[in-house]
């Protein structure tokens, strides 16, 4: 039975990636800042209300999905207006999806993350927590500003483009930005320190298994969009078995795959800190 060659296909195959994507974001030194950060704890120590910080972030992240959409978007007109072959688009992309799955797990000299870049944890000190949660919001929502933990992105954003069309690529990044963007709900019932110290134990053993989930992801984004390309589903169907190898046989994340192994105390601020605010 063959396969209906479709742009469907490789639009609702990005809006799944997207998702993994996101969710890997969550264990980058920035994801894990956040979550010992921004806390009820932690904003009633600094003056303010954690719904309304975590509100301004989520919109953050929500502005910076619409930003780079809106790149991706108008790059995605062009692929339109130039009428590649849906094929080629499908090719290229399960060719990216492969290759990110193979960098993913550890087997190039490439190794994830790339872009390591932090959030300046000072701001929570120095700024009103409108500009702090909105301004960590749209650096994390963005995807590509701070740590990048996966291949995954790229092919995401790649994906968008080769919509080509400006919807479609808009939304996949917006969807990108509001799953990055969530993550701060995380903390939303922490009242006490043995609160945030059981989450991130908590946390930590998700780790390795999304670790495995994203790569798991690119290889089935893979399968889909080659077996797409190909309108059989048989080069899907050998794709998906590669891709299984792979991510079995993934290398164990450690301090060079996985930064956030490296560090030996995640970011945490004082609940008595006191704010100082912008005008």
């Amino acid at each position: 039975m063959g396969v209906v060659n479709d742009s469907s296909v490789l639009f609702v195959v990005a809006l799944g990636l997207a998702v993994v994507a996101a969710l890997r974001g969550a264990w980058s030194p920035c994801g894990q800042s956040m979550i010992s950060s921004i806390t009820p704890l932690s904003e009633a120590g600094r003056g303010y209300r954690y719904g309304s910080t975590a509100a301004y972030f989520v919109l953050g992240a929500l502005v910076a999905g619409a930003v780079v959409g809106t790149g991706a978007a108008l790059l995605a007109v062009v692929v339109g207006r130039l009428e590649v072959d849906l094929s080629a688009r499908l090719g290229v992309l399960a060719a990216g999806a492969l290759v990110g799955a193979v960098v993913d797990a550890g087997f190039t000299p490439w190794r994830t993350p790339f872009l390591c870049r932090q959030v300046n944890e000072n701001w929570l000190l120095q700024y009103r927590s409108w500009v702090y949660g909105g301004g960590f919001g749209f650096q994390i929502g963005a995807g590509v500003l701070t740590y990048i933990m996966t291949s995954a992105v790229f092919v995401t954003i790649a994906a968008a483009v080769l919509t080509a069309d400006a919807g479609r690529a808009l939304t996949v990044m917006v969807v990108f930005a509001a799953v990055r963007g969530s993550a701060i709900l995380l903390t939303a019932r922490v009242r006490s320190f043995a609160d945030l110290q059981m989450l991130h134990v908590r946390f930590e053993r998700w780790r390795e298994p999304v670790r495995r989930l994203t790569i798991a992801g690119l290889g089935l984004s893979s399968a889909a969009w080659v077996s797409a390309a190909a309108s059989s589903p048989w080069p899907g169907l050998v794709v998906a078995a590669l891709a299984l190898a792979v991510t079995v046989a993934a290398r164990p994340a450690d301090a060079g795959t996985d930064p956030s192994l490296a560090a030996s105390h995640p970011l945490s601020v004082s609940p008595s800190a006191s704010p100082r605010g912008l005008g």
